[in-house]
């Protein structure tokens, strides 16, 4: 397993002998799984607590949807729900908050009110001033592969070799963020699982994810109540399966097994508790 340690703010990262686990806290009314669940300042506030004491080592936060033919928000509506609950949250816990954003003025008032990661889904190519502020401000970004946008993506997607184009685009977005003067060891690649990818493409995807292990950076993934596992439940079963049904959680603890098993240094879940001591035992297995 390829080890790594990244340093930033008052933050250290040791990545690599155990996973890290991200934690979701989704300030939106129309995300796909707990959409409209913590919109509010307060159960967001507490939301956020409950998943950094149930053991998530990083906090992610956003304030735009990115589901499927999810349309995009305000500057000023995207500030409006995350700002108040990092400024609150940064003075609470005392794990890195990285904000999920693809707008610069965004991730630039969430760094000043406490936030210390920026986790952009277009890998820095949304807004041309994301890089040049990750830079200033010295914060680790995550670089993101998506086909499309979330209004396009899952509209027959399409690929030759799925995991050589997904290692070709993610290597071009690395030689862009060193160019504008993020260093290397605060990048953290994201395959981008459901983004732009059909349930086979995302099968693929945990299985060969090793294969991004030749860029040699920390690879995070998010297949977290994804859509994916819904359809292969609802085939296999032959009923609805729905994102907040158990079963879907069940699937979602087998693509994280996977995911470690083939490299994923950071997995990005929404129940925290309940993965857990699942990955501690994944985590003892593979480094048995």
């Amino acid at each position: 397993m390829q080890m790594f340690k990244l340093e930033f703010d008052r933050f250290t990262l040791n990545l690599g002998a155990e996973t890290c686990i991200m934690g979701i806290l989704n300030a939106t009314p129309d995300s796909f799984s707990d959409g409209g669940k913590f919109n509010t300042l307060e159960t967001a506030v507490r939301q956020g607590i409950k998943l950094v004491e149930d053991g998530a080592g990083i906090l992610d936060i956003g304030g735009e949807s990115s589901r499927p033919f999810a349309r995009p928000v305000s500057v000023q509506e995207e500030l409006d729900r995350v700002i108040p609950v990092i400024e609150i949250l940064s003075k609470k816990i005392d794990v890195p908050i990285s904000i999920d954003t693809v707008k610069a003025a965004v991730a630039k008032e969430a760094i000043h009110a406490g936030a210390s990661i920026i986790n952009d889904i277009s890998a820095l190519e949304k807004d041309p001033d994301m890089a040049g502020l990750a830079a200033d401000k010295k914060v680790p970004v995550i670089l993101m592969h998506m086909k499309g946008t979330p209004e396009t993506m899952q509209i027959n997607p399409d690929y030759a070799d799925l995991m050589h184009e997904i290692t070709q685009y993610l290597s071009q977005r690395v030689d862009f963020a060193v160019q504008a003067g993020i260093p290397k060891d605060r990048i953290i690649l994201d395959p981008g699982i459901g983004f732009g990818k059909t349930v086979n493409h995302n099968l693929v995807l945990i299985n060969h994810l090793e294969k991004l292990s030749c860029l040699d950076f920390p690879v995070l993934m998010g297949p977290s109540r994804k859509s994916f596992i819904q359809n292969i439940l609802s085939r296999k079963e032959k009923t609805p399966v729905h994102p907040d049904d158990i079963r879907t959680e069940y699937g979602t603890l087998a693509a994280v097994a996977g995911s470690i098993l083939r490299g994923a240094h950071i997995v990005r879940v929404h129940d925290v508790k309940k993965v857990k001591p699942f990955i501690q035992i994944i985590d003892s297995i593979r480094n048995a």
